[in-house]
């Protein structure tokens, strides 16, 4: 069997991987020129840390990622809402990471190439359409660095991992058009900083109206650490609003950001300072797509962001493309037929990721912020007065549980 992955991201480059473990061969094209360490931070929960533990790259990444020990929700006071032992200090035998995306890009890009060899990675070619038969799959890829240069590949499946904007979803559902925004911007940026806390803690603070976001990236060096940010603020109804236009990944002036950023108070932090420090500002739409009815057509499916974009709350976009790998590869491996094998991946992490979609839209595990928020918006003197611990731990957990990685007592 030979597989067609359009898409060098996290969710393409770990199924590459995932199905080479399987002794089942796999090309992956990539649109970009280059597979370069661009972004800035993601969190990977232990559930997706342990498949790719399973691939031995644990090493790997503990050499650019931190091991997340601690996560705080706050008001954007300051405020504790909630804290929680996180990875392994929560019981798990796989840590959790807070890494830098290209970071762990690159972790992957560089196993794949060490052993599915230096050609598994096509640079420059952009999924441009395809026609099925029984036998198989032809794709047509254009040169997207040159432009007008096509060429075709056959496989036995083709899997669309090429993003929130991708080519394959847009084959099969060309009217679906953009993707959903809720209203909020959020401008992200990471710098070097000095070390926050214990250096392994991440804190959120306030709700799905305006909240700030930090988290360390990599490890700590001479008492400075890489710390990631992110400042995501309601500007508009996104239902009745467009989002502000060329808004992905867009380069944002300091102005822009830092009013919002003034906002917010994290204990022992000096967020203005930090944000002025940075170096690259970034600009995105909270945006996500709504759930679809099915992925497989065929001899083709969809895998990560462009089956299931999700809003960046609970730390799982980068999660779950993980786990589509795993099952997907799992399947194939099994399978007699590779359309027996998309069904059985579909029928699996379908109604998942939907249910993670529904949930991070009401706020996720972070919602816990927004009802207390909501019942209390200035300063209190117990949180348990607000919102009792019980009401607090059914919203936190309740998500862990739905999302897959809350802790497995034992029996």
């Amino acid at each position: 069997m030979k597989v067609l992955i359009a898409g060098a991201g996290i969710g393409g480059l770990t199924t590459a991987l995932m199905l080479h473990q399987r002794g089942i061969r796999s090309t992956v094209f990539e649109r970009a020129r280059e597979v370069r360490e661009i972004g800035v931070g993601i969190n990977t929960l232990p559930h997706a840390i342990r498949e790719l533990a399973g691939l031995d790259l644990l090493d790997r990444l503990d050499a650019v990622g931190v091991r997340t020990r601690e996560l705080r929700y706050l008001t954007k006071h300051g405020q504790e809402v909630w804290s929680e032992p996180r990875g392994l200090h929560a019981g798990h035998d796989i840590p959790q990471f807070s890494i830098h995306r290209g970071r762990l890009q690159k972790v992957l890009h560089d196993a794949v190439l060490e052993r599915l060899g230096t050609d598994a990675v096509q640079t420059g070619t952009q999924l441009a359409g395809f026609i099925q038969d029984e036998g198989g799959v032809t794709v047509n890829f254009v040169d997207s660095v040159a432009g007008g240069d096509s060429r075709t590949e056959r496989g036995e499946i083709l899997i669309c991992a090429d993003g929130i904007h991708s080519a394959g979803r847009r084959s099969f559902y060309p009217e679906e058009g953009p993707p959903s925004w809720n209203g909020v911007v959020m401008w992200r940026g990471a710098t070097e900083w000095p070390v926050w806390e214990d250096g392994e803690t991440m804190a959120i603070g306030g709700g799905m109206g305006g909240k700030f976001v930090l988290y360390p990236i990599a490890p700590a060096q001479d008492g400075k650490q890489l710390l990631n940010w992110v400042v995501g603020v309601r500007l508009a109804d996104g239902a009745t609003s467009p989002p502000p236009e060329k808004s992905w990944s867009k380069v944002a002036h300091l102005s822009e950001v830092l009013p919002h950023a003034r906002r917010f108070n994290i204990p022992g932090l000096d967020i203005e300072g930090l944000v002025r420090a940075t170096p690259a500002i970034y600009e995105y739409p909270m945006a996500d797509r709504d759930p679809l009815p099915r992925w497989t057509h065929g001899r083709v499916t969809l895998l990560g962001d462009a089956a299931h974009p999700m809003y960046p709350v609970g730390s799982n976009g980068a999660s779950q493309a993980i786990l589509d790998a795993r099952c997907l590869a799992d399947a194939l491996a099994a399978s007699e037929h590779p359309r027996e094998a998309l069904y059985v991946y579909e029928k699996e992490r379908l109604p998942k990721t939907a249910e993670v979609v529904r949930l991070n839209r009401k706020g996720g595990p972070e919602r816990v912020i927004d009802e207390v928020e909501k019942l209390n918006p200035s300063l209190f003197d117990d949180v348990n007065d607000v919102l009792g611990y019980t009401q607090r731990e059914a919203i936190v957990k309740g998500y862990a549980g739905t999302a897959g990685f809350q802790v497995k007592k034992a029996v």
